[in-house]
């Protein structure tokens, strides 16, 4: 018998409002599938789970504000003979559901037997008017969960229930933390990046625009190569040591709309293409800012790194998000005299800045990854 847990979305959450089972007693589940959506100053977020099994109890109720670390639910393993336990009442939501879109009428709920469906997922079907009918659900025996929708056009307002003035203070508690306990160090390249934005023109040229690819895409493959060539700054500090990931889950910082930020996870980005790169980069972000990513995009993270962009500043100090060991910030593309071949040049240059925790590594090797990084996207053709 396992316990399932509240897990730590990130290391400024101390503790969730459970919002909805997505399952009950007697379902079987498997590792991956989404069974709950809990609240927290980062929005809803869905809970997965970590191992198959049957659920065998569910002990916290909906609406109920539970600690990181404390039970939501028991699971047995498969075949085990146990007895299910009742669920807890279901009170009735509190907030009202939103109201269709003006346009198409909403697909009215199927019929119990035809198309399982969460309650979460049912009732952003109806604000899209989305039928569920044409769905092919990956939720526990087959249900259509939030991730089985097409994900919405970015809000235009803050969604209802989000806080932005608890999202900042849970921002600056885990920052604070960050700067209490790690000992940052800081690192800066200039680089010149006109071969990469060259590159990514040529790809452009030959296409319309929604299949272009923008400069944080090659940013990103190159900064993943080269994390992949340091395996010392990938990874997180736990019990006084260091422990290294099993992949380069690069964490992207997205800033929302309402206000504040988060940083969910691209996993095994190093092994993404540009294009499959350029997708999950407008996938996580379109999600991040739609209020629907899964537990595991917020927690997997190995190292983050914020990118300013285009209307960002010219270069960025991070602060290490906590148990990572380090951040990478990439300031934005500026056009700079630069001397080629003993010439003076305008050429295009992006200022990259490394904190990294000195318990981990030191100056040598968080200078060795800012060099793979350069000498990457100086070689565009690699990427």
């Amino acid at each position: 018998m396992t316990v399932f847990r509240m897990p730590s979305l990130g290391a400024d959450m101390e503790s969730g409002t459970l919002v909805e089972w997505l399952v009950r007693p007697g379902d079987r589940v498997k590792r991956g599938d989404v069974v709950a959506v809990v609240e927290t100053a980062k929005g809803a977020i869905e809970i997965e789970v970590f191992q198959d099994g049957v659920v065998r109890a569910l002990i916290a109720e909906p609406g109920a504000v539970v600690p990181v670390g404390a039970p939501l639910a028991e699971i047995a393993a498969e075949g085990a003979a146990a007895e299910v336990a009742p669920a807890p009442p279901t009170p009735q939501p509190a907030v009202t559901p939103p109201k269709a879109p003006a346009g198409p009428t909403a697909a009215p709920p199927p019929q119990a037997g035809r198309v399982r469906v969460t309650p979460a997922a049912r009732r952003r079907a109806a604000a899209l008017g989305i039928a569920l009918e044409r769905l092919r659900g990956t939720g526990v025996d087959g249900a259509i969960c939030l991730a089985d929708l097409p994900s919405p056009a970015p809000p235009k307002r803050v969604p209802a229930g989000f806080d932005p003035a608890a999202m900042r203070a849970a921002i600056a508690a885990a920052m604070s933390r960050s700067k209490r306990e790690i000992p940052h160090y800081y690192l800066s390249e200039t680089v010149d990046v006109s071969a990469a934005l060259d590159r990514l023109t040529r790809i452009n040229a030959e296409r319309d625009p929604p299949a272009r690819l923008l400069p944080a895409a090659i940013l990103l493959r190159a900064a993943a190569l080269a994390i992949a060539a340091t395996p010392e700054v990938n990874g997180w500090w736990e019990d006084g040591r260091f422990r290294a990931a099993d992949g380069v889950h690069v964490g992207w910082a997205v800033a929302l709309r309402g206000g504040g930020l988060i940083a969910p996870a691209i996993r095994d980005a190093d092994r993404l293409a540009l294009d499959p790169l350029m997708a999950a980069l407008r996938d996580l972000v379109q999600r991040a800012r739609g209020f629907a990513l899964r537990g595991s995009e917020l927690t997997s993270a190995s190292i983050t790194i914020t990118n300013l962009g285009e209307r960002g500043a010219a270069s960025v100090l991070p602060v290490i998000h906590p148990p990572q060991v380090a951040m990478l910030g990439i300031g934005r593309i500026v056009v700079r005299p630069w001397v080629v071949d003993g010439t003076v040049q305008p050429r295009q240059v992006v200022t990259l800045t490394l904190a990294g925790d000195h318990r981990a590594t030191d100056g040598h090797v968080g200078g060795l990854l800012l060099t793979r990084l350069a000498a990457l996207l100086a070689d565009a053709e690699r990427l």
